[in-house]
């Protein structure tokens, strides 16, 4: 598949369920990808069985590589080495937009909404890396088994999060290329609205034997907003 706007998607963290899903989508449609790791060798190995999967341009680097070739960076790592990556990458980040994918779940309550400080991970991120990173929040809410099965379709839509509308309908695009359906959900604040329902879906999951909950957007849109 060709795709226009090709680009390199650096994913940080992308040896995990989550980031190598959305590198196997967005691969397939024609974007580099660059895989990151904190172990580059792990990186490299995992990229090329990707590259075989898939038949795409996918390689792999260290988390800092992979943050200096990316023209967008998206951030899969766990919570628990959130901000110690965003450190290591930030020299790198500039200008640039950053997806964050990451959801305050604190083990062993990973069922019950813990939001941190800041409001949300998202918010609090954009607040650490400064105005010169557009940061956008999207994905949590997508179930990682679902994403690597390029055979699923997948049956939940995302909300989009960020200050720059530009951005964020560039992340818009970006879901579709992946095979989902993508909103425009305001700014970088709101991101505490997707990273919550990420723990109730997981109760639901459990609770109703679900294998990847996830949400839908009900309505015609009629009018693009100018926010």
């Amino acid at each position: 598949m060709t795709n226009s706007r090709s680009q390199t998607i650096a994913i940080i963290g992308g040896t995990g369920a989550l980031g190598a899903g959305l590198a196997v989508r967005w691969a397939r449609a024609g974007h580099r990808i660059v895989i990151g790791s904190r172990d580059g060798e792990r990186a490299n190995r995992q990229a090329v069985a990707m590259a075989e999967r898939v038949g795409a341009d996918i390689v792999g680097a260290d988390n800092i590589a992979a943050a200096q070739q990316g023209e967008i960076v998206v951030i899969t790592v766990p919570y628990s080495h959130h901000r110690s990556t965003l450190e290591s990458i930030q020299p790198h980040l500039s200008r640039k937009i950053l997806i964050d994918v990451t959801v305050p779940l604190m083990p062993p309550k990973v069922r019950t909404v813990q939001l941190p400080a800041e409001g949300s991970v998202g918010r609090g991120t954009q607040l650490f890396l400064g105005k010169e990173v557009k940061v956008v929040s999207a994905f949590q809410n997508v179930a990682a088994t679902h994403l690597s099965d390029l055979d699923h379709v997948i049956d939940c839509d995302v909300l989009v999060c960020g200050n720059d509308k530009d951005a964020r309908s560039r992340v818009i695009e970006l879901a579709e290329d992946a095979g989902m359906k993508a909103w425009h959900a305001g700014r970088i604040d709101n991101s505490a609205v997707a990273e919550a329902l990420t723990s109730t879906l997981i109760f639901i999951n459990g609770h109703y034997k679900i294998d990847g909950a996830g949400i839908r957007i009900s309505g015609t849109p009629v009018v693009n907003q100018s926010e």
